[in-house]
């Protein structure tokens, strides 16, 4: 979508996910779905010549695996039997199998997106090996955290972009290249006026009733301790924190003005998603909660 919105042509992914497929496939009708493992259309000895040379290649590998808010290190390396496809995978290593893709297919412009864990801790030896892995495929690489409420997206989100550029396309101007310097110089720094819960005109939905929620957002309102360290509340002159894909499950805010949910309506304006999109049978909070907003891709693109 957020390529769509820049002027770009979509043609085609590789989706291991069935469900998420069949969205991307009702919604924006690609010309060449595979619905694989990355890993095995990684093997592939030929693809529609349509794909060669593109001017973008863009990837977001799962990156479970990296996130602060999971098992970090203790998932390193190790086989995980993942919801999107019920496949069993080692999680970690998808960032090289996309990189792979991008050394058979020789797009242009490479762009990746992943978790601001990646740049922490020791998963920052991860980010060597990639500016490694995207060198030895014929890339230069340079990489930013970025926020999505400094970019015109009613939410904070925090996430790392990678974009690399075909060596050749660039070897005619004088390139200065390692990890904190390199010249041609992209320019990401995005001060977009910051879009509050009131300027997104929430409209919220259905009552709050959990227990814990309902105890806290008391406790809360009178000034009060929480109990069960599961909630916040978000005021309306407040950028709409992270939506997460466990949205209404834990840990979730709540609108400090009702105590009501976010509405189908509200989640598609916190994660710049058309009103119109169709989520068929699933959960808009999950699909936008697992999605990079839409207008943070625009304005990269």
């Amino acid at each position: 979508m957020g390529y769509k919105l820049a002027g770009y042509d979509v043609i085609g992914c590789n989706e291991i996910d069935p469900r998420v497929m069949s969205l991307y496939e009702t919604n924006h009708h690609p010309r060449y779905p595979f619905l694989e493992p990355i890993q095995t259309f990684r093997e592939r000895t030929a693809y529609p010549d349509a794909l060669y040379n593109l001017d973008i290649l863009d990837g977001s590998p799962p990156c479970s695996a990296f996130s602060m808010a999971g098992s970090r290190e203790e998932a390193w390396g190790v086989e995980k039997k993942f919801r999107e496809g019920q496949a069993t995978q080692v999680l970690d290593t998808l960032f090289f199998d996309f990189i792979e893709v991008a050394r058979k297919l020789q797009p242009k412009v490479v762009i990746a997106e992943n978790v601001k864990g990646l740049l922490q801790g020791d998963a920052k030896k991860y980010v060597q090996r990639i500016y490694a892995e995207f060198d030895a495929a014929g890339y230069y690489c340079q990489h930013w955290l970025l926020d999505g409420q400094d970019m015109g997206v009613p939410q904070r989100r925090e996430r790392v972009f990678f974009v690399c550029l075909r060596k050749d396309l660039i070897d005619h101007v004088p390139v200065r290249y390692n990890l904190f310097d390199v010249v041609p110089h992209l320019n990401l720094a995005f001060n977009e006026p910051r879009i509050t819960c009131e300027d997104a005109e929430l409209e919220l939905g259905d009552e709050i009733t959990t227990k814990c929620y309902v105890e806290d957002y008391g406790r809360l309102q009178r000034g009060e301790e929480k109990k069960y360290q599961q909630c916040a509340l978000v005021q309306k002159t407040d950028v709409h924190p992270t939506l997460l894909a466990s949205y209404r499950d834990k840990a979730s805010p709540m609108p400090a003005w009702e105590r009501k949910w976010l509405s189908k309506s509200d989640i598609c304006k916190v994660s710049s998603f058309p009103q119109d999109y169709d989520f068929g049978s699933q959960k808009p909070h999950y699909i936008c909660g697992m999605s990079v907003p839409p207008i943070m891709i625009a304005q990269i693109a």
